[in-house]
């Protein structure tokens, strides 16, 4: 009786085992990618089980006492049908794996065949070979977000989003995945479920913040570009004038064939109609920015290289007008500065000549630079290689044009995109400029020359523009002029160009190369002479270009010695501030490490400094 229970009991489970090598071979043929890769692991795991008792039979002898015959058959009928199973299931394995790197090999080529199709615009044939590379390769997340971008470029969210979805059962960290169910999400307007994406992606990497607040910036805007115009349409609905007047004025700007005087006037009547943001986006949503790439009058007019009164008035006009539609709108910001003919005739219009056509230029240039994400409206969308050059030139105008256009620039510098571009015109073309700017320092604009010379000097965080500025003598010797002719001139102004000049020089100083030790003994000169200055701010900044300057050229220190540069240091090191004291002991540093006279100086001078410096 209890033989006949423990070979029913050994029979079950002999069933139990065939029950789960029958879900096992399901599971491997299944084509669920995610029930395929369970069977899989589970198959190796029962392999890496099998070998693991046949390595402890081997190791260890036991003596055993047959009870009962029947029940030890059917155990081994058992062992031998399980033994034989796994042993088809490392075959089938073996088999399974050259399959794969076959089938890898396959879907590599058509990801590749799609990828060229997807660069040549041919969206649908990508998704093609996406789709077949998928057929070879289920479990490739690559596939399923390459197949994603080219859903979203044909429209398809929902298809994107479910390929996104894969990829993540692939590859839960996969960022390309939710950045792209991030886009997808927000063109269906799911505002909440991009936000989502996006908060994922600064998650699994905190790195990439700079992209998070890109994608953010992007869902706020499309959500209140919708909000906006959901509004301006009950506007309209409603009879409001004002978006009637709108859409009543822009009719009449479309009308073909009329005097540019006429939409010149036209144009400035709908500038003073916009007052709010309801305004700006009624002007959008009437198509207000194609008035440009419609009309051929006002874009004659406004392109023409040498423009008469009437197309002065005209793109004054329009001048005017973008700067209403664009104050505080970013979506109009971006539509504007994305139209081909405002892209390329900007720079243009800078440097028309036209005091008035600058005027408002810069005005509406400003618009976009005071923020940050105008900057990179900027940065992304124009050449800026000539804007450095271009907006230096204004420093030569008396009026507030000067001060507008080194506000654009010192807002540009900001960006580190911007400097890279600088470096493209830098030697050729702004560096040039900038000398004559210094060696006319006396009839430019002192107060724009001075915050131009700041810049210049906030530009030589840059590596690449700091050498080039090192390297330039002109530039050097145009320095030395200015300096020189403080001392005839001793305005405010003027000396607030000496401030920033002495600071560009010490930003300069950060290079040692042959043009530096050219002009050591010049500049040291220039410097010993400063410290007689009453402006403290001066004199700190000469002793600071005295302390980077000295250790390039020993004749320098020679010089700076016979001059009594270490009995001045120990009078600024007793009354000066904090950054004179740390410029100065590195100035009496230099000079007593090499110099036997300046040593000597120190210890007639004071006896403690002497002992500090181990002189």
């Amino acid at each position: 009786m209890v033989g006949d229970e423990e070979q029913e009991r050994d029979f079950q489970r002999f069933l139990r085992r065939v029950d789960d090598v029958a879900n096992l071979v399901q599971g491997l043929s299944s084509t669920d990618s995610a029930v395929n890769a369970k069977a899989i692991a589970e198959a190796e795991k029962r392999l890496h089980d099998q070998e693991t008792s046949k390595e402890e039979e081997r190791n260890t002898a036991v003596n055993r006492t047959i009870i009962n015959t029947r029940a030890s058959d059917m155990a081994n009928a058992e062992a031998v049908n399980a033994d034989g199973f796994l042993a088809m299931l490392e075959k089938d394995a073996k088999e399974r794996a050259k399959r794969r790197k076959r089938n890898e090999h396959l879907a590599n080529a058509l990801k590749e065949k799609g990828n060229d199709a997807f660069r040549k615009g041919d969206y649908v044939i990508a998704i093609q070979r996406y789709t077949e590379g998928l057929e070879k390769l289920r479990d490739k997340q690559e596939l399923y977000t390459n197949r994603a971008q080219a859903y979203l470029k044909v429209h398809e969210y929902e298809k994107a989003i479910g390929d996104c979805e894969w990829a993540l059962k692939c590859n839960e960290k996969c960022i390309k995945a939710y950045f792209l169910m991030g886009k997808a999400h927000l063109s269906l307007k799911h505002y909440s479920e991009a936000r989502q994406c996006y908060e994922k992606i600064l998650q699994i990497n905190p790195q990439k913040e700079s992209l998070f607040k890109d994608c953010m910036n992007e869902v706020n805007l499309e959500e209140k570009r919708i909000k906006d115009e959901e509004r301006a349409m009950k506007e309209v609905q409603s009879g409001k004038l004002a978006a009637l007047s709108i859409k009543e004025l822009l009719q009449k700007l479309h009308r073909p064939d009329q005097s540019v005087l006429y939409y010149a006037g036209g144009i400035r009547l709908l500038a003073g109609t916009v007052k709010d943001c309801t305004e700006q986006t009624l002007f959008r949503t009437n198509n207000g920015f194609s008035i440009l790439g419609d009309n051929e009058i006002v874009r004659r007019g406004f392109c023409a290289e040498s423009k008469n009164a009437a197309e002065v008035d005209l793109s004054v006009s329009l001048l005017l007008l973008w700067q209403a539609v664009c104050t505080g709108n970013e979506e109009n910001q971006h539509l504007l500065l994305t139209h081909p003919d405002v892209n390329a005739q900007l720079p243009k219009l800078l440097s028309s000549g036209v005091s008035e056509i600058q005027k408002e230029t810069l005005a509406l240039i400003y618009l976009y630079s005071e923020n940050e994400n105008g900057r990179r409206l900027l940065v992304r969308h124009l050449d800026l290689t000539k804007w450095l050059q271009v907006l230096m030139m204004f420093v030569n105008s008396p009026d507030a044009r000067a001060s507008s256009a080194i506000n654009i620039l010192s807002d540009l510098t900001q960006e580190e995109r911007f400097k890279t571009q600088c470096r493209v015109m830098l030697s050729t073309d702004v560096l040039p400029l900038f000398t004559q700017l210094l060696t006319s320092a006396k009839l430019v604009n002192q107060a724009a020359l001075a915050r131009c010379i700041g810049i210049m000097g906030n530009l030589c965080a840059d590596v690449v523009i700091r050498m080039q500025m090192a390297e330039c003598k002109e530039c050097w010797q145009a320095c030395l002029k200015l300096v020189d002719e403080y001392f005839d001139v001793s305005t405010s102004k003027y000396q607030e160009c000496l401030f920033a000049v002495l600071g560009l020089m010490m930003n300069l100083l950060l290079e040692s190369n042959v043009i530096v030790q050219y002009f050591a003994v010049d500049i040291s000169g220039r410097c010993m002479s400063l410290l007689r200055d009453k402006d403290g701010r001066i004199v700190t900044r000469a002793i600071g270009v005295l302390s980077r300057i000295l250790p390039a050229s020993s004749s320098a220190v020679e010089e700076v010695v016979k001059g009594g540069v270490v009995k001045k240091m120990i009078k600024f090191l007793k009354a000066g501030g904090q950054t004179t004291c740390i410029y100065g002991i590195k100035t009496l540093s230099i000079c007593t490490r090499s110099n036997r006279q300046a040593q000597e100086d120190l210890v007639k001078s004071d006896k403690g400094f002497a002992l500090l410096l181990g002189a």
